[in-house]
């Protein structure tokens, strides 16, 4: 349960900050020698991910018809990251993409680049300013995020600040964003499961979902507080850090 409570954790708190999920949890799995790090609780932590955004934005989402043109903008930005995405799974290219080297330089590299975004003055708004064009252009920034360590959240936020959002709208598209593609996510790996006949849901899997719904929830709520009063400046030192003591234990071995 204690391995539970701690992956259920780093999967609230960075899929939606801007530090790599993926990365603590490759990280976290590996120097512990957790068990539970499977495909179906990987699936009950993402679905529990989805469902929070789902719940902290349902006005906006149930408001289909007003916002249609912005969902359909969030869904056109997601397709790149998951054909590429699709492609690096048939082909088996993932784990090329997830060694602690590469971790390391893109922890740092990609955190540099969210400090340098943060400076941008803001001036746009998603009501006024989220045409199709920079939907797409944003989309091609998050294909990035499927290198681990690059953070989805980090790079979707840095490229939305780059084009002069301010903190909080940056991460409001970063958060919707995340919805198609956690959606995606879910769904491959379920339809694995389904290929494996291997759907066994446990408790232990629904408590995966409460766990991960929870920590996400409060992280979304939190981080939209916190970014109100300060920069980003706090998860790029953060980021800089964890980057530098990944590659010294990477390059000792």
């Amino acid at each position: 349960m204690l391995e539970l409570i701690i992956l259920s954790g780093i999967q609230g708190l960075t899929e939606f900050l801007p530090v790599s999920s993926s990365a603590h949890l490759i990280i976290v799995s590996k120097y512990l020698n957790f068990n539970n790090a499977n495909l179906t609780l990987d699936v009950s932590l993402h679905f529990g991910s989805l469902l929070a955004i789902i719940t902290y934005f349902r006005k906006d989402i149930f408001s289909f018809v007003k916002n249609k043109n912005l969902f359909l903008k969030i869904l056109i930005s997601s397709i790149p990251t998951m054909i590429i995405g699709f492609f690096l799974v048939k082909y088996a290219l993932v784990d090329l993409l997830r060694n602690y080297k590469l971790i390391g330089w893109t922890t740092i590299i990609f955190g540099i680049l969210l400090y340098f975004a943060d400076l941008k003055k803001t001036k746009k708004k998603i009501q006024n300013d989220y045409g199709y064009k920079l939907a797409i252009y944003i989309g091609f920034f998050q294909v990035l995020s499927l290198i681990s360590g690059v953070s989805r959240s980090g790079v979707t936020i840095t490229a939305a600040r780059m084009f002069s959002f301010s903190r909080v709208e940056s991460a409001k598209i970063s958060f919707l964003m995340s919805i198609p593609t956690l959606g995606a996510v879910s769904a491959f790996n379920l339809k694995n499961l389904l290929i494996e006949n291997n759907l066994i849901f446990s408790v232990l899997n629904l408590y995966g979902v409460i766990f991960s719904f929870i920590f996400s929830y409060v992280t979304i709520k939190f981080f939209l507080i916190f970014i109100k009063k300060f920069s980003l400046t706090y998860f790029v030192a953060y980021r800089i850090f964890l980057g530098i003591i990944i590659l010294y234990y990477s390059y000792s071995i």
